[in-house]
């Protein structure tokens, strides 16, 4: 079975990162050289997917329209659904369920990136081979900031615990997610937490309970971030900076993956030239052809 939607969840109101989120979204600051929301696209462009539903708050969701349009200058289909209440992860993904129709599904989270050497495989295998919901699972020196994974001595997962003061092991849960059609009915049993969220650490562990969840380590070759601190913007940025200048090749550039994936034809790329008029990302394109 072939995973082909996937969901971008880009909602809430970033009050981490006040006061430049009271101006604009979260998920549309610069990390480096391009908006946020362009890595956690690409990261799904890689795997193949075409067909998208952006999630994101009443107010600012005009801003993603004006960015992607419909999608299809980028030779995809984005269609959007606004979350009126941040209620949580799950919630958000609820509001798709007329997009998700029953069918496999990718959640990614606006404001996680990845990107390396081997993650359009990693990405191409999970996607077009899937049988069973999945996480995206990394090691990390300080897990006690997100949703860590405990296993049994035979290293399968049995649960995973949101923020614990101490952890049972450094493995977490990225932003990046595979879920089988059936979604919609596990988010029905859930209840909200402390937070009076609907947690997605509970919907994992309703697929671990089922012994429906497999999980895929992205191993050291594959960065991960979560740019949802100020000081972790300013960091990958720095990071990136210092890839992308040193291999001469730009991370998460959408247009570059859809003319490599053949979403769009050569003459379509260079409609998307001029949509960036006379910028270094335009620059950087017109070297690709």
């Amino acid at each position: 079975m072939q995973v082909k939607k996937a969901i971008i969840l880009a909602g809430g109101y970033g009050t981490r990162l006040s006061p430049m989120t009271l101006i604009t979204n979260k998920h549309l600051l610069p990390i480096y050289n391009k908006p946020m929301i362009y890595y956690p696209l690409s990261t799904c462009m890689l795997g193949g997917i075409k067909n998208y539903l952006l999630i994101s708050n009443d107010k600012q969701i005009y801003f993603f329209k004006k960015l992607f349009g419909d999608g299809s200058r980028l030779g995809i289909k984005i269609s959007y659904k606004v979350q009126k209440s941040p209620l949580g992860l799950p919630q958000a993904i609820s509001l798709g369920n007329k997009f998700i129709n029953n069918e496999p599904v990718c959640i990614n989270l606006g404001d996680h990136i990845l990107f390396g050497s081997g993650l359009s495989d990693i990405l191409t295998r999970s996607f077009s081979n899937f049988y069973n919901s999945k996480i995206f699972i990394q090691k990390t020196k300080k897990p006690s900031s997100y949703g860590v994974i405990n296993f049994t001595k035979s290293g399968s997962p049995i649960k995973i615990v949101e923020k614990p003061k101490k952890p049972k092991s450094n493995f977490i849960v990225t932003g990046l997610y595979l879920y089988t059609g059936d979604v919609i009915n596990k988010i029905k049993k859930l209840k909200k937490s402390n937070r009076n969220e609907y947690e997605i650490t509970d919907l994992n562990n309703i697929y671990l309970k089922e012994k429906k969840l497999d999980y895929e380590d992205l191993g050291r070759g594959i960065a991960w971030f979560d740019a949802g601190e100020p000081e972790r913007i300013l960091e990958i940025s720095n990071f990136i900076s210092l890839i992308e200048n040193k291999q001469g090749q730009m991370i998460g550039c959408i247009e570059e993956i859809a003319l490599r994936n053949k979403f769009i034809t050569k003459r379509q790329f260079l409609d998307n030239i001029k949509f960036y008029r006379n910028s270094s990302y335009a620059d950087y394109l017109k070297t690709l052809i």
